[in-house]
């Protein structure tokens, strides 16, 4: 193996399997806490429209009961192996205020849900603080960073530029990239282990991609992140121990984002990302559906919940759709290297 290769692949899978040990070993005592006083999300009784949300409590009134804010293990335990042994800092330090800063937005959401205080944060003051997040680390990227150019892969071969320097338009898109992933995280976060196997398939490819770039940093901060999922969808398959919540899903949305944008990596995006950009559209397209031609399109969105309904196990659904991510972000990976 080349000696130059070799460190760095086993820097960043050390990390990796310690963040895996380190969230199973943290695991016992944070579902000890959950149960103990009894953090369960209120299951939604009305549709965005504000009719009964019948069929989804017909589908999940099992799951009444089960804990949230799982995914504290998550984002928690890879920025503390990130801080104490990643010590790539200018690689790191935004991803990693990004995860906690989102994390921690998603954790209060999920504790006023949870205490029946509100429904949780209003969609504004959400959106309010994911724009606020996300305009931070835009800032950072133009004004410090210097990015202003998107790579397009293969674009000599489409008679494009390698690097298309998009100027002061990099804002907007870098906003509505990590507020739309984070949402879009959010959707998908619907069924036991969904969120959690398709979103360490999308890390998987963010991180070869930064190790062949030589961002070891950024490789070493993508694994983990898959360590803790990994460790966290041990408890999440169904039937879950505990969910996610909002806490994990805006945590992990947003930061896989941050990476795309850190790795120059953002044009494939929707195709490592696939299963969190159909579902999110699905939610789109049923609420225009609904909105201006007066009738659903699925029987219950987002796509997930459609096939529920239509008759497939809830098992059946995930792994599907984990088959689907895995083969999207190797796609999105080998297109990244073109």
């Amino acid at each position: 193996m080349d000696p130059v290769v070799a460190p760095n692949l086993i820097r960043i899978f050390t990390l990796t399997a310690f963040s895996f040990l380190l969230a199973v070993l943290l695991t016992p005592a944070w579902t000890h806490f959950l149960y103990k006083y009894k953090i369960t999300k209120k299951l939604r009784e009305k549709t965005w429209d504000g009719e009964p949300a019948k069929l989804f409590l017909k589908l999940h009134t099992s799951k009444k009961g089960t804990p949230t804010m799982g995914g504290v293990l998550i984002w928690m335990t890879a920025a503390l192996v990130t801080l104490a042994f990643n010590w790539t800092r200018s690689q790191t330090w935004l991803p990693v205020f990004t995860l906690v800063a989102s994390g921690t937005l998603g954790l209060i959401d999920d504790f006023l849900n949870v205490k029946g205080v509100v429904r949780g944060l209003s969609a504004k003051l959400k959106f309010f603080f994911q724009f606020l997040i996300a305009t931070s680390g835009a800032w950072w990227f133009y004004t410090k960073l210097d990015f202003s150019e998107i790579h397009i892969p293969a674009g000599n071969l489409l008679g494009l530029p390698v690097n298309l320097d998009v100027g002061w338009l990099y804002v907007p898109l870098f906003i509505l990239t990590v507020v739309f992933l984070t949402n879009a995280v959010n959707i998908t976060d619907g069924l036991d282990g969904l969120a959690a196997g398709t979103l360490a398939a999308s890390f998987a490819a963010i991180m070869a991609i930064a190790l062949v770039q030589g961002q070891i940093g950024i490789a070493a901060f993508a694994g983990s992140i898959i360590g803790a999922l990994l460790a966290f969808l041990w408890f999440n398959i169904y039937p879950a121990r505990f969910f996610m919540g909002d806490t994990g899903a805006f945590a992990l949305g947003a930061t896989l984002a941050v990476l795309a944008f850190l790795t120059n990596s953002v044009v494939v995006l929707p195709i490592i990302a696939f299963i969190f950009v159909i579902e999110a559209l699905s939610s789109l397209a049923q609420w225009f559906s609904k909105r201006f031609l007066g009738r659903k399109w699925l029987r219950i969105a987002p796509l997930h919940h459609h096939f529920e309904a239509a008759g497939w196990p809830e098992t059946k659904v995930t792994m599907r759709f984990w088959v689907i991510a895995a083969v999207m972000a190797s796609i999105g990976m080998v297109i990244a290297f073109l």
